[in-house]
């Protein structure tokens, strides 16, 4: 088990353009992406240490990506939610919607499959699966070796799908620019007080699937009020990436981001 978040040691990494899903030994990269060393056998002092060396080594690797991207003007969120959140609806109605603008290229974790991706795929976008296996949460090492694979252009917009969880992604810095916490209504207001660690760290915050409201006991102000107690400079904004309510907001908030001016799209 990894020290740092469980993850099973057996986790295969996989890295591969969706493009050529066919042809998966072409692209494959079968390692384990944390250094577990040869601590055994003080377990408990030496977890700390291995942890200690786990996340160390990751910021390490993420400073490089995040100097990589900035000298060619490349703007990475990492977007991060509890599984069914709509992570993925949430980023194709936004390369559709906005693609036209400027480049935006995609990196999907998720643990098996390229569903997500082929979904992203259909958009025209660039998109990258990592593929965890048994890991919970993409790292840096698995977003340096995805930008291997996808080169995104100078200028680019990179929406990093991090895997389904809101424990462990919040502990990985992966290099990117802004760190985008998704919620929906179905999950329950209570997140914020259930998984403090990951809104502590998010730039923003979105409750997602607001066409929902009139169906569900979801109290908007309270989830707002416990993030925000949380995380003073959080921006918590509601939306509905299905219908498209409150995405305007959404697209400013990503305009203000690349350092561009306010996005407005008519949905």
């Amino acid at each position: 088990m990894c020290a740092t978040c469980g993850c099973g040691e057996s986790a295969g990494v996989r890295v591969s353009d969706s493009a050529h899903s066919h042809d998966h030994d072409s692209h494959d990269h079968s390692v384990h992406s944390h250094d577990h060393g040869d601590l055994h056998h003080h377990p408990h002092s030496e977890t700390v240490v291995l942890e200690q060396r786990v996340l160390a080594k990751n910021d390490e690797l993420a400073a490089r990506n995040r100097e990589w991207m900035r000298t060619r003007g490349i703007s990475a969120l990492n977007v991060m939610s509890s599984p069914g959140a709509g992570k993925t609806t949430l980023l194709v109605r936004t390369i559709n919607d906005l693609g036209g603008r400027f480049p935006i290229a995609v990196i999907e974790g998720d643990q098996e499959t390229q569903l997500d991706a082929e979904r992203v795929r259909a958009t025209g976008s660039t998109v990258v699966q990592v593929n965890t296996g048994a890991g919970c949460h993409l790292d840096a090492d698995m977003i340096d070796r995805a930008l291997a694979v996808s080169r995104p252009v100078d200028g680019s917009l990179l929406l990093i799908e991090n895997v389904g969880n809101l424990v462990c992604p919040a502990l990985f810095d992966l290099g990117e620019e802004g760190k985008v916490v998704l919620i929906s209504t179905p999950e329950g207001a209570d997140k914020p007080v259930k998984y403090p660690h990951i809104f502590a760290v998010a730039d923003l915050v979105i409750i997602n699937k607001i066409d929902l409201l009139p169906y569900l006991d979801f109290d908007v102000e309270a989830c707002v009020r416990q993030a925000e107690a949380l995380n003073p400079a959080v921006r918590v904004m509601t939306l509905s990436a299905t219908t498209g309510q409150g995405l305007s907001e959404w697209y400013s908030w990503i305009g203000a981001r690349l350092g561009r001016a306010p996005v407005t799209v008519d949905n």
